[in-house]
């Protein structure tokens, strides 16, 4: 098992890492269309199919935002939102009121119906790094290795979203850790 203090400074390194490149991903996302998302889906093998919501996470400090890119496409979108100790995705809709989730993160409100894995077709989740077997760093909630240790939600495809410079050829894995399946950075996506 790895140290907590080991992973909080490479949380902190990795946070000044994004906090500097973040603007060049940033970019990126920006000019990205539809045809850029199916593109995406395309190069994973066997290619996948936008049939069902693209959870999307809304952005904290520093973290990519992609609400603009997405909210111009025709797939359905969802956002997670913690309740009663798991993460849940929930449909969501641009200018539809939201609520702190239980982490105190803008998510749909708690009325709203959670999706399951069957529902979404590939999820984009931000971190602080990621290695090149897909192993993530989060802030260390856990809450994406619980969601993705049930095998229906490990099915589906997730990339995680950050800057080129956080992508690095191995982190610290504990027992839990759930690889992703690739990255969107400012040099494009990458399956693993």
């Amino acid at each position: 098992m790895v140290s907590a203090v080991s992973k909080q400074l490479l949380r902190a390194r990795f946070r000044d890492l994004r906090r500097e490149h973040g603007s060049a991903l940033q970019q990126r996302l920006d000019r990205l269309t539809a045809v850029d998302l199916a593109d995406l889906l395309a190069r994973r093998r066997p290619p996948l199919t936008a049939q069902g919501y693209v959870g999307l996470c809304w952005p904290l400090i520093d973290e990519p935002d992609l609400r603009p890119w997405l909210q111009g496409l025709s797939w359905p979108l969802a956002l997670p939102a913690v309740a009663a100790g798991r993460l849940r995705y929930r449909p969501w809709q641009p200018g539809l009121p939201l609520e702190p989730d239980d982490c105190g993160v803008p998510a749909p409100p708690a009325a709203a119906p959670s999706l399951q894995h069957q529902d979404v077709a590939l999820m984009l989740v931000p971190a602080l790094a990621v290695d090149r077997s897909g192993i993530r760093l989060g802030y260390g909630g856990g809450w994406y290795d619980r969601l993705r240790a049930d095998p229906g939600w490990r099915r589906v495809p997730a990339l995680v979203v950050l800057p080129a410079a956080c992508v690095c050829e191995a982190l610290p894995a504990d027992p839990w850790d759930v690889p992703f399946d690739g990255w969107l950075d400012d040099d494009g996506c990458h399956w693993i």
